[in-house]
């Protein structure tokens, strides 16, 4: 019999507390950090700004007095607040004086139009000379503002049942400064909650069945929105008046003139609704998991793909785009608005089912399948359009998900769903992977694996496409006619001619894209804290994303007599990708540990829009009879990668002690040092002329340069690829210059941190840590400017961000 109940566990007196938590301050100021890069070679004056970033957590058991004992509740709670302001410097070829007076040279004076006036009055002065790469440079300041809450909680109802649930709110407010002075908002607010209720049926067998609900709102609100139209202030007709979507046209310029532009509003709400169903069931040496899950999502949205309109000036009439600029002749204009409110519905259905078998101690087999279907997405009132194209593009006419709009074939008599894109049921996606100690008495682990991958997230894309189109919307993209063009007054007005009104089209069959995936790793220790990993992995993608333009010649070639000026989305793209890594690794040994990782990589593909670098509906191909000559290094390729961190940790023992006692101990104890480094070749990039595709399509940025021969490495400096290597093609021809010929620059960083802990008791610490990135001010290039006839051709394009210093100060309880 126990005298002393006082005397254990969590019922002694003094016991530690059952709750804890942390406090932390992050803080980064200007006056720490190096003048962002310039690309004039300019001294810029360097913006103020801070750094804040505040976080709290606290946990433990939930007590209410005669309600809640405590004993089987628990909760977690977690609040983040992050105020930035973010500096940067944006760099410029402006017009001069004399451009605006209408003097051109090789041209002559030019007559200056009251539109073309009305927009350049945005444009700011040239603030320094000297050059013909850049004459304008301002720093800017930007603000970047968030809130998060997070918190859980879990309750043991009995031996058998447990529930738990979760509640997060996120916040965030930006602001987005650009070359003009245009001030732009973005706006975000989210919520996401769920329940899970735990039942064990028996000690194997464990369901596990949960509802998710997440809501979440943005808004993008552009400089002038609301405030002042400067379309028709400008005499410019027939784009959309709404004061949500006012503001100018874009404007872009084929010999570096900066490009004219702001931001479009837009507002959404996406709701998603979730219940799954997990069960675990352990029988022997098998661990079966299998359940399934059901979604519904919708995506409600007030935006327009381009209701300002955009206009393109490559001289077609006067030898020199910014004198076609002032005289109100632009080589195309695209506009498409309309049907502003959208309302996307779709839902999502997946099972699965997984046996993790240990054979025997040395090996394990992982096999399982799992079936996804996504319902293409479904606009509310059915308000979609597609094109029916004929056999070879001979024909090409517009079918709605709905017969009440005129001069457009109903989705039913076409044989088409509501979707306008026939559904794929055959998502059946195997995975086996395998681990295998071959040698009982060594180290060495073998591990293999396979699996069938799709990309379950491209038909929102494809529903915004069609979503904005004739007959629904205005939405025209034309070239303007040598003969009797058109003008910056009324180029929206006039009705495109040799270009077919709607601006995409999408296959109905087509098919989500996947991968067939595959890897095989060896890992074996080579001392006792010494490990290397031989690491290869590949995959293979089919039904790939493609897009081209039907009916499109070279300028000077015979002019196609059927539908053309639309771009046609289909899934006939292929990819490869193979990657070997070699890793060594140091276990934490006398404080220090390390890893050193080299890859070596090929991606190929002829598909535009993968790995992320661009999206649907903004990258085309050259030839549309000739998708073939797509085929390239992958954009995302990075043909090497060697990346390393180090660590080192003065602590020794279990009080972090050192080997050295008295005020030197405690002076040197707790402290830890880490640094990551990483270099990488360059991304592929791709020589293009800014001319428009003829053909009566107003769609630019697609025809390549021709090469000429010769090395590709840089000859002048500061150039980043051999300009002289490339020029426009003949007459009729399409470039010759291969997609991603050029290689970008080279990525490298380094970064570095220290930090030291401070005990001040047995379950109170304070944290302090110094973090740097790109500690030692190196300057590493985006991109090349591969724009050819582009007055900054062969020039970086922007900068990475210059060292940083973050202190963080963090108390644990």
């Amino acid at each position: 019999m126990n005298r002393n109940p006082n005397s254990f566990g969590n019922a002694r007196r003094n016991r530690r507390s059952q709750y804890n938590g942390n406090i932390a301050v992050i803080f980064d100021n200007s006056a720490l950090d190096a003048k962002p890069y310039s690309l004039t070679g300019q001294e810029t004056p360097k913006s103020s700004y801070n750094h804040l970033r505040s976080t709290g957590a606290f946990g433990g058991p939930l007590k209410i007095p005669k309600l809640i004992s405590g004993e089987k509740t628990f909760f977690f709670i977690n609040y983040q607040l992050t105020l930035n302001h973010n500096a940067n410097v944006l760099s410029g070829l402006v017009p001069t004086q004399a451009q605006r007076d209408g003097i051109i040279p090789g041209v002559g004076t030019v007559p200056v139009s009251p539109q073309a006036q009305a927009l350049l009055n945005l444009y700011p002065l040239p603030n320094f000379s000297g050059g013909s790469r850049y004459n304008y440079q301002i720093p800017v300041v930007g603000l970047g503002n968030q809130g998060n809450f997070n918190t859980r909680i879990s309750h043991t109802i009995n031996a058998k049942n447990q529930v738990s649930g979760n509640f997060s709110w996120q916040h965030s407010h930006n602001t987005n400064p650009n070359l003009f002075g245009f001030v732009d908002t973005t706006t975000n607010t989210g919520i996401n909650t769920g329940l899970q209720w735990t039942y064990h049926f028996t000690t194997t067998l464990i369901s596990n069945l949960r509802y998710n609900f997440s809501r979440s709102a943005g808004q993008s609100t552009p400089f002038f929105s609301n405030t002042q139209n400067i379309s028709h202030l400008a005499g410019i007709q027939g784009n959309d008046q709404a004061p949500t979507f006012w503001g100018p046209p874009s404007l872009s310029f084929s010999n570096g003139i900066s490009g004219l532009s702001d931001g479009n509003f837009s507002l959404n709400h996406n709701t998603t609704n979730q219940v799954g169903e997990n069960l675990i069931w352990i029988h022997g040496k098998h661990n079966f998991t299998f359940g399934g899950d059901f979604r519904k999502l919708d995506f409600n949205q007030l935006s327009q793909q381009n209701p300002r309109g955009s206009f393109h000036f490559t001289g077609e009439f006067t030898g020199n785009d910014f004198a076609d600029f002032l005289m109100g002749l632009p080589a195309t204009s695209s506009i498409a608005y309309g049907n502003a409110d959208k309302y996307y519905r779709t839902s999502w259905l997946d099972t699965f089912i997984n046996d993790d078998w240990r054979i025997n101690s040395s090996f394990s087999l992982l096999a399982g399948i799992r079936w996804d279907f996504q319902k293409p997405v479904n606009e509310l009132y059915n308000r979609l359009v597609n094109l029916n194209i004929g056999p070879s593009f001979t024909t090409a006419s517009p079918v709605c998900a709905t017969s009440a709009a005129s001069g457009c074939t109903s989705s039913s008599q076409a044989g088409y769903p509501d979707s306008l894109v026939r559904p794929n049921y055959h998502e059946f996606q195997p995975r086996v992977g395998i681990a295998w100690r071959p040698f009982p008495k060594h180290s060495t682990v073998v591990r293999s694996g396979f699996g069938v991958y799709y990309n379950t997230s491209v038909y929102q894309s494809l529903a915004s496409q069609m979503a904005q189109q004739e007959p629904l919307s205005l939405s025209v993209t034309q070239s303007n006619p040598l003969s009797n063009p058109y003008t910056l007054a009324n180029a929206f007005l006039v009705p495109a001619i040799t270009a077919t009104p709607q601006t995409y089209a999408i296959d109905p069959n087509f098919h989500i894209g996947y991968v067939y995936y595959w890897q095989a790793s060896i890992q074996q220790n080579i001392s006792s804290s010494m490990i290397l990993t031989a690491n290869y992995q590949g995959n293979k993608g089919s039904h790939q994303i493609q897009e081209f333009l039907p009916n499109t010649f070279p300028a000077g070639a015979p002019v196609s007599p059927f539908p053309s000026g639309y771009v046609y989305i289909t899934s006939n793209g292929n990819s490869s990708y193979n990657a070997a890594s070699i890793q060594f690794t140091r276990r934490a040994r006398n404080g220090l540990s390390w890893n050193a990782t080299y890859i070596f990589s090929k991606a190929i593909d002829d598909a535009q829009a993968l790995g992320g670098r661009a999206s649907v509906g903004s990258t085309y191909a050259q030839d549309w009879l000739d998708l073939t000559a797509e085929r390239s290094v992958s954009s995302f390729n990075r043909t090497h990668t060697l990346s390393g961190n180090m660590q080192y940790s003065t602590g020794q023992g279990t009080r972090g002690g050192t080997l050295l006692n008295g005020w030197k101990g405690a002076l040197i104890k707790d402290w830890t040092f880490a640094t990551t480094v990483t270099l990488g070749s360059g991304l592929p990039e791709t020589p293009i002329i800014l001319n428009r595709v003829a053909t009566g399509t107003g769609i630019t940025g697609t025809v390549r340069a021709d090469y000429i021969g010769g090395s590709l490495s840089p000859v002048l400096p500061g150039y980043g690829f051999n300009t002289a290597a490339f020029t426009t093609p003949a007459s009729g021809q399409w470039g010759d210059a291969g997609r991603n010929i050029i290689t970008g620059p080279i990525q490298f960083n380094l970064n570095a941190s220290a930090g030291r802990v401070f005990r001040l008791g047995e379950r109170r610490n304070l944290d302090i840590r110094l973090d740097s990135t790109n500690v030692l001010n190196h300057v590493t290039f985006t991109s090349w400017n591969t724009v050819l006839g582009n007055a900054q051709f062969g020039l970086p394009n922007s900068a990475n961000a210059m060292r940083t210093v973050q202190l963080t100060l963090r108390f644990r309880f």
